[in-house]
């Protein structure tokens, strides 16, 4: 294209809003998560033996990243392992969130992820009045993305499924979007699980950013963020998928409840739940509640949240939505309260010479 049609089309459609061109980053950001993910994890999963809906391919859909990070699931599953398997959706995962923060990162910052983009609000980062805008951009990123893929593998899941689009079974395919608990899993630990990968996911992010830290060299931001994926996917990827991400779960959890598989993807529930758990948890905010005084406002918390999950019961759905929020917040303010806060001002030449000789990096 010659300078001067790009000149002519910059005047006609360049946006001028910065909220605009961010939020447009960040839908495009996810949806490429979405898509690679879900490319790659098709072609892995066409073995003999079908992908376990918990296996780490279930937790790595994403936005236009989530195309991609849902395609690495969907090759997977629907070749039935002949293609890949946990493994390289794991890889081709991490490269999908590495092409999505390249993409998008210059522009918003590349964050393609609700948790990380509250954590960036909680810390100052990112003004409050912008969440809403990136969080819905995001699932509407990863809701497109997951349509795409369905789309490139429609004939593949007619084929594999005998026509039928099923949350749980042999032939379920539900999985290939959204993450879903290991038979074994109870809603705590579940819930533990998800709020534990997505802290570590922000406190190394804030590391990896962190100027006067032992920082990434600008430029490979994105390399080392995708490294960090596949170290999480590997290592805290059975138990649900190691979601991380509410906009990669409920984005294409959506789609699939309108695109044939129905409210079941909703529904289902924990194989391993127990009641006891609800009740407990719920005593333990009620103690809270009456501890903390003047409590009418602390009251209504408590009983808003005790109502909710009383409500929710052992449906899944909302698991990988509220526990990577809080763990993003979690493990963003570990990294400002243990490291950031202390870093010291910039020391003099000699001094930081000196100071270098002690630093791991340098010893041979």
């Amino acid at each position: 294209m010659s300078q001067k049609s790009k000149r002519s089309l910059k005047e006609k459609f360049a946006l001028k809003n910065s909220l605009i061109k961010e939020a447009l980053s960040e839908f495009l950001g996810t949806f490429i998560l979405i898509h690679t993910e879900f490319l790659y994890s098709c072609t892995a999963s066409s073995a003999v033996q079908p992908l376990r809906p918990h296996s780490a391919c279930r937790g790595t859909c994403g936005t236009l990243l989530q195309a991609l990070g849902c395609g690495c699931v969907g090759q997977a599953v629907l070749s039935r392992g002949m293609h890949g398997g946990p493994m390289t959706v794991s890889v081709g995962f991490a490269m999908a969130v590495t092409i999505a923060v390249y993409v998008s990162g210059g522009v918003s910052g590349g964050h393609i992820n609700p948790a990380v983009s509250l954590a960036m609000c909680v810390t100052g980062r990112l003004k409050w009045t912008k969440l809403p805008i990136y969080i819905l951009a995001q699932l509407l990123g990863a809701f497109v993305g997951a349509a795409a893929v369905f789309g490139i593998y429609y004939n593949a899941f007619m084929e594999y499924s005998d026509g039928k689009l099923e949350v749980t079974g042999p032939n379920a395919t539900a999985q290939i979007f959204a993450t879903y608990p290991a038979p074994y899993l109870s809603l705590i630990n579940g819930f533990a699980d998800q709020v534990m990968s997505t802290a570590v996911l922000l406190l190394a992010i804030f590391a990896i950013f962190d100027t006067k830290n032992n920082s990434v060299p600008k430029g490979l931001e994105p390399i080392a963020v995708g490294l960090l994926i596949i170290v999480l996917t590997c290592s805290l990827g059975m138990n649900s998928g190691c979601a991380m991400n509410p906009a990669r779960d409920l984005g294409p959890r959506l789609f699939t409840a309108v695109a044939g598989w129905g409210m079941e993807v909703f529904t289902c529930e924990l194989a391993n739940f127990h009641a006891d758990e609800i009740i407990h948890f719920c005593n333990i905010l009620e103690v809270y509640s009456q501890a903390s005084g003047d409590s009418a406002s602390q009251d209504c918390w408590a009983i808003n949240i005790s109502l909710f999950i009383s409500l929710a019961g052992n449906n899944w759905w909302w698991v990988p939505i509220v526990a990577p929020l809080l763990g993003g917040v979690l493990g963003a303010m570990i990294y400002v309260i243990f490291i950031e806060i202390h870093h010291s001002d910039p020391q003099s030449g000699e001094e930081n010479e000196a100071h270098a000789k002690y630093e791991l990096t340098n010893m041979a």
